[in-house]
């Protein structure tokens, strides 16, 4: 099963990079790159979703819809992230 959440990154000052995903409450993680970042908050997402779902509690929907403020962001980016559960074992 897949779930697909949106993902913002914002690269910092400082040059490193701050992903989260909108729909899901504190979700988040940062890299030294953009490609850390994403892999960072993929690994983030999974372990909300399977950290909810342990507990019987609801997983989001991703809400596509992102408004974000930029005035502290020197640059920022929209992704989409198809994020594989792990099959359960019977």
């Amino acid at each position: 099963m897949a779930l697909t959440y949106t993902v913002v990154v914002v690269r910092e000052e400082d040059g490193r990079y701050t992903a989260f995903a909108p729909a899901l409450n504190d979700c988040a993680s940062f890299g030294a790159t953009l490609p850390e970042a994403l892999q960072m908050v993929e690994e983030a997402i999974s372990l909300y979703v399977e950290s909810r779902r342990a507990r019987g509690w609801p997983v989001p929907p991703d809400d596509p819809h992102v408004a974000l403020d930029m005035t502290e962001a020197a640059e920022a980016f929209v992704y989409k992230l198809a994020i594989r559960e792990a099959a359960e074992v019977a």
